[in-house]
């Protein structure tokens, strides 16, 4: 029998710790991890990327779509550095990872060949905690430190193991006068409710406002019934930050949808409206799309007490875990419906739908982007995982695609980094095979990660349950960003084009490519009831403009206040000739 090693350590502490797999690039110092986890058998598994930075992605992917969290693996060197995209992903949107790195101090040092100082590469990104291991008994209790800490702290953390201590044998591990050697792996976070003086304040605001708007984020997740029943009970419109979109049913009468640039005009005329607003869960960053300060009184629930009055001014700060603020607050919060806001909030968002629509029927060459995803947002499966990429497929998706209960979706929204739609899907149809799983993204993303796994992808299919994974590639040979209705400039703004769909074949997955709009819903069908992965590549017109919410409808943020900012945009108005209908929002 083989001798138990460091790496076989390490193995049996993510064990301890229930992590289903790790995502990695193999090299010289984490060999001895990979050969560990090989040996393991599949618990935890080993899964290879093309790349270190899709490896990340993959870890973040997984901490968002399982609310586990993810574990990356990579050798010194340029390898760690390809990490860092993908943990500052899961750094900005508050995710927790573990990345676990080798490096070789055996050999001569100072000749620069693959030296890189870990512990200040990693300083900021995993600010948290970074710890190296000096000895096996020292590697339990950094590792168990490293998980404690991510999950509290909801951010990346890093483990550096140089690869002679991974070959080390273990010695019996007892404990020591100095401390406990190993210990046990953390229990899921207390409960965290505020104060009974702060929830009595922030009902008796939310109380006797006329016009409250409920704005959601990510943080809102497993909140929905919650932030249903409380809107109902206020006569409340909703909106979702870019985040939050899959906390709530979008099809809800009252929900206006995604506040901000990439976002919806009701979402827009309901911040223009309102006199009350809810942050639950939210550190959206579009505050050009925010109420003017002065115009309404605000509540914010958070977790993270950093976060309150981070993006806009509060009245009554609420730190606590959102469901259980929720719920308390709903015992204090009188029923008291406000139907004609409501109404009117509901005639927004039946004019925005409808506009919406329309601009999806709007004649395109080849192919209008908005049609593909109004087209799948008929046809999306009720238990679906949804990956989205960065660039325009983000107004895409945040305007044209009506998530209902049970589908899960999540994007690199605070970061901004192109090419994780396919990791992220990777990591979601790993965890859940059992279910369909769809990433969107543009040609850009795919020609930036998403070809090359695309391989990994052929490599896994064969073992899902449900081989459905569809990759839809917007095709617009663009490579400006212009996106204003500007055709792309000169040579410069094109983009090498690329037979996303011939590649897919070539991999033995399905592709199919549509170019014709009358033919984008059955492309759709085909990809979702085919027997393997898919690619359906859609030739999209890049003149399209992607059309933020009109400057019009943000003047009117204030309109309805008191004092300066009403003045201020009462006077802008009228020096703009603002023609818009301000009425319709009271």
């Amino acid at each position: 029998m083989a001798e138990r090693t460091v790496a076989d350590l390490v193995v049996e502490r993510l064990r301890a710790w229930r992590v289903p797999r790790a995502f990695g690039c193999p090299g010289a110092a984490v060999a001895p991890l990979v050969a560990a986890l090989d040996r393991a058998g599949g618990d935890p598994a080993f899964v290879p990327a093309r790349h270190e930075e899709t490896a990340s992605f993959m870890a973040s992917g997984h901490a968002k779509f399982t609310g586990e969290i993810g574990v990356c693996l990579a050798t010194q060197g340029p390898s760690a550095v390809h990490l860092l995209n993908g943990l500052y992903d899961a750094k900005l949107d508050s995710k927790p990872v573990v990345a676990i790195v080798g490096e070789d101090i055996g050999g001569p040092l100072g000749g620069a060949h693959e030296e890189i100082g870990l512990s200040r590469l990693f300083g900021d990104v995993c600010n948290q905690f970074v710890r190296y291991g000096r000895t096996p008994g020292q590697v339990p209790a950094v590792l168990d430190q490293a998980f404690r800490t991510a999950a509290a702290t909801r951010s990346p953390t890093c483990v550096v193991l140089p690869r002679e201590l991974q070959v080390a044998p273990v010695p019996d591990l007892v404990p020591q006068f100095a401390g406990v050697m190993s210990a046990t792996p953390g229990e899921p976070l207390a409960r965290v409710l505020p104060h009974d003086a702060d929830l009595a304040a922030a009902a008796s605001v939310l109380g006797i406002g006329d016009r409250v708007a409920i704005l959601v984020g990510q943080g809102g997740h497993g909140a929905g019934d919650e932030i249903v029943a409380l809107a109902d009970r206020l006569g409340a419109g909703v909106a979702a930050s870019l985040l939050g979109k899959p906390v709530l049913d979008e099809r809800l009468p009252f929900h206006a949808g995604v506040l901000g640039e990439v976002g919806t005009t009701a979402a827009a005329q309901l911040m223009g409206g309102c006199d009350t607003l809810l942050l639950v869960g939210t550190n959206d960053p579009w505050t050009d799309y925010y109420p003017l300060p002065g115009q309404v009184r605000t509540v914010q629930i958070d977790i993270d007490g950093r976060r309150i009055g981070n993006r806009y001014p509060v009245d009554v700060p609420l730190v606590g875990d959102a469901t259980e603020t929720l719920r308390a607050l709903l015992t204090r919060v009188a029923d008291r419906p406000r139907r004609a806001w409501r109404e009117t909030v509901e005639a927004s968002v039946d004019r925005w739908r409808q506009a919406a629509a329309a601009r999806a029927a709007e004649p395109a060459g080849p192919v209008n982007p908005q049609l593909v995803l109004h087209e799948l947002s008929a046809r999306l499966p009720r238990e679906a995982a949804v990956a989205v990429d960065v660039g325009s497929i983000v107004y895409w998706y945040a305007r044209h695609l009506e998530l209902p209960p049970g589908v899960t979706a999540h994007l690199c929204g605070t970061l901004g980094s192109t090419g994780c739609a396919l990791p992220y899907a990777v990591a979601a149809k790993l965890a859940r095979p059992d279910r369909p799983v769809l990433a969107l993204a543009g040609d850009g993303a795919m020609q930036l990660n998403g070809l090359a796994e695309l391989i990994t992808v052929a490599h896994h299919w064969r073992e899902w349950p449900d081989p459905r994974l569809v990759v839809l590639v917007l095709n617009n040979r663009d490579n400006s960003g212009v996106g204003d209705g500007r055709p792309p400039a000169g040579v410069a703004g094109r983009r090498p084009d690329v037979p996303y769909a011939g590649w897919a074949r070539l991999l033995g997955l399905h592709g199919v490519r549509v170019d014709r709009p009358e033919l984008v819903g059955a492309a759709w069908d085909e990809v979702l009831a085919a027997d393997r992965p898919s690619v359906l590549e859609a030739v999209v017109d890049p003149t399209v403009a992607l059309r933020p919410p009109e400057p019009a409808l943000a003047d009117l943020r204030g309109l309805f206040a008191g004092g300066d900012a009403a003045r201020q945009v009462r006077g802008r108005m009228l020096d703009n000739r603002v023609a818009v209908e301000a009425e319709d929002l009271v």
